[in-house]
């Protein structure tokens, strides 16, 4: 066994062996490595551009019926950044053939939302849900029917690369737009270097995306500003309906609050929809990204604002009109261990289900001038 002071003595030597060698060959040659090395790591690691826009940042003003639009800190709106993601949007470029852009499955004319029941993707490819519209998105917290993307910046680059939908790598992407020499000077002016990075498309769209806003509705009217007439008697009714626990209870998780309007919780839930004759269901939902069996089935409540242009309804797209919608609830669902507390048995009578339908009329409100394709507007 090596004692202490026998370890002590043969590091002193290792000392005097190391000092000869440096005399000998230069201790400037010994410690020209490790002079040299972190230089050489960060040539060989350069840092990639940064993402937060520069530039005086701009307000997001919302309309009547919504609160403060939300903000992330690292990613402040500003004209250059809007206006360059709203140019993505629309530019098919992103996809795969050139043949989809964003706009592809959540189209203006839609209020954002696609018309189909499931959307297409390159080559007719079938999606696996319905698109969920894109108004007020900028108020979510989680993000897709699953929520398996935390904000609007994580959410836009999914589905470019999704195989089901723009089927496009990033770098692919990312060459393309590199292709473009017009591109340059927005990145230039939104970044301040022509440098193009996806985290920077990915901000660009997500600001462009926050102001894909609408409210001012008549039910903001009557409801806000105190308008009685803004609303029919029959949408009155109807959003008595909507309100009673003991018949529509809808705000339960379609909140109405008392100075703004969302009309979703934000929450997960299991209604049944899609739950076959075996209470097996064909898309897990919630559960594909927690692994919890309570989430079993779950999706995101959808806003109801612009419902009544929205349809088809429900993650799959299968309830084809309101009534469809109505009559589903009222029915409690589809039963399965699952099924979520808050689906009750309520009591509609045929003039209530009219009146809700009528109410959900009521939510349609006005959509910004200046985000539809770039150049239709006097804003662009």
């Amino acid at each position: 066994m090596v004692g202490v002071g026998d370890r002590s003595r043969g590091r002193l030597l290792e000392i005097e062996i190391l000092d000869s060698v440096g005399r000998g060959l230069g201790w400037g040659l010994i410690l020209f490595p490790f002079v040299l090395l972190p230089f050489v790591l960060a040539a060989g690691c350069k840092s990639s551009p940064s993402a937060r826009p520069v530039g005086p940042a701009v307000s997001i003003e919302a309309p009547l019926g919504l609160p403060p639009v939300p903000i992330p800190p690292d990613n402040p709106p500003t004209a250059a950044t809007i206006a360059l993601g709203r140019r993505l949007f629309y530019d098919t470029r992103l996809s795969k053939d050139d043949s989809l852009s964003c706009a592809s499955c959540h189209h203006p004319q839609f209020r954002f939302a696609d018309e189909r029941a499931r959307s297409l993707g390159v080559g007719g490819t079938l999606g696996r849900r319905h698109a969920p519209t894109l108004v007020n998105a900028a108020y979510s917290s989680l993000f897709f029917w699953d929520g398996r993307a935390l904000n609007l910046e994580d959410q836009v680059g999914t589905p470019i690369a999704d195989v089901l939908e723009m089927n496009q790598s990033h770098d692919a992407s990312i060459a393309k737009l590199k292709g473009d020499p017009s591109y340059k000077p927005m990145f230039q002016g939104a970044f301040g270097s022509e440098e193009i990075t996806m985290k920077r498309v990915e901000n660009a769209l997500a600001s462009f995306e926050r102001t894909i806003l609408s409210g001012n509705s008549a039910f903001d009217r009557y409801e806000y500003l105190g308008q009685k007439d803004a609303l029919t008697p029959a949408q009155i009714r109807g959003l008595a309906v909507f309100r009673d626990p003991m018949r529509g209870n809808c705000v339960t998780c379609h909140a109405i609050g008392p100075h703004y309007a969302l009309i979703t919780d934000g929450q997960f839930h299991n209604t049944g929809e899609g739950v076959g004759d075996n209470e097996e269901f064909s898309d897990l939902g919630r559960f594909g990204v927690t692994k919890l069996e309570a989430d079993r089935g779950q999706f995101k409540t959808p806003t109801l604002r612009n419902v009544a242009v929205g349809g088809p309804y429900m993650h799959d797209g299968k309830l084809k009109t309101l009534k469809d919608v109505v009559d589903f609830y009222a029915g409690r669902g589809n039963s399965n261990p699952n099924l979520d507390k808050q689906m009750l048995n309520i009591h509609l009578s045929g003039q209530d289900r009219r009146d809700l339908v009528e109410f959900m009329q009521s939510l349609t409100g006005e959509i910004p001038s200046n985000v539809g394709p770039p150049g239709k507007d006097s804003s662009q």
